[in-house]
């Protein structure tokens, strides 16, 4: 197993990688910046959006979908962005944080409460039809989800929780909420999250310089992979056979650390992911 920095971009705050289409596209949540990494060019493209932006999935149609300070927004190819939704207009301490597309094509996304009021946010639904409806909640800072291989099971963090929920899913609904890991024996904060092609779930671990694998169904820890940064925030497979994890990272507010804010590549982990998921809208 190899744990590299790549790239040349640093994030103050990097989260929400996703493969798509040869490249990994992530954020810059502090920077107000959705980034574009080809692994193969090293070409690196920066798309400020003049907010902190948690999130960013592609679009079938094209483009992609973000989510940030103040909602839901389409972003064409060029940065250009046309805006959708903004659920929580009221709030000024709450913000869009981590959000990924259902198979069926759904975009789920969810918003934390930067001032940690309990039971503030909640996770929301953008469906293919261009509703957008509250899904789940209250929750206080919404943030990794995963479907099953078979789609039929959404995995949820709510971070405070440190554990890993586990709800049915169909139809864009779901329902039947139960605890599919428990988290607690890591002392740090479970952020981004995805699965791999054997239905385990891999989880970044922010304030804890990790990655930890965990059997949905048994609940057990059952590897991690240590990573040179503290703020450890989320992760994706990725590359030609989608047997690389890419993982960011954040700057922390005290520590300094070499890698801080880089994102970071581990390869000959013997495990593959899966194909990411597309907005349908």
């Amino acid at each position: 197993m190899t744990i590299e920095p790549i790239g040349k971009y640093r994030s103050t705050w990097g989260e929400g990688p996703i493969w798509w289409q040869g490249k990994l596209i992530y954020v810059d949540i502090e920077q107000h910046k959705v980034i574009s990494f080809d692994p193969e060019s090293g070409e690196e493209k920066q798309f400020p959006v003049g907010e902190r932006v948690g999130t960013v999935v592609p679009r079938e149609t094209g483009g992609y979908v973000i989510a940030g300070d103040n909602g839901l927004y389409f972003m064409n190819e060029v940065g250009e962005l046309t805006a959708i939704a903004d659920p929580e207009p009221d709030k000024e301490n709450n913000r869009f944080n981590d959000g990924k597309c259902s198979p069926d094509g759904h975009f789920f996304a969810g918003t934390i409460s930067l001032v940690k009021k309990e039971g503030d946010a909640r996770l929301y639904k953008l469906d293919k039809n261009g509703e957008l409806t509250e899904a789940f909640g209250p929750v206080t800072n919404s943030n990794g989800l995963a479907w099953s291989l078979d789609g039929s099971k959404l995995y949820y963090i709510d971070t405070p929780r440190r554990e890993i929920l586990s709800f049915d899913y169909a139809d864009g609904k779901i329902s039947n909420m139960q605890s599919a890991a428990d988290t607690g024996h890591i002392d740090s904060s479970p952020d981004g999250m995805t699965i791999d092609a054997e239905g385990n779930l891999w989880v970044a671990f922010c304030h804890g310089a990790c990655v930890a694998c965990f059997n949905p169904e048994t609940g057990e820890e059952v590897r991690r992979v240590e990573i040179p940064c503290l703020e450890t925030t989320a992760c994706a497979f990725g590359g030609e056979n989608l047997d690389e994890l890419y993982i960011t990272t954040g700057v922390h507010k005290t520590e300094k650390e070499e890698h801080a804010g880089m994102l970071f590549r581990v390869t000959g982990l013997g495990v593959k992911g899966v194909p990411a998921f597309a907005f349908q809208g």
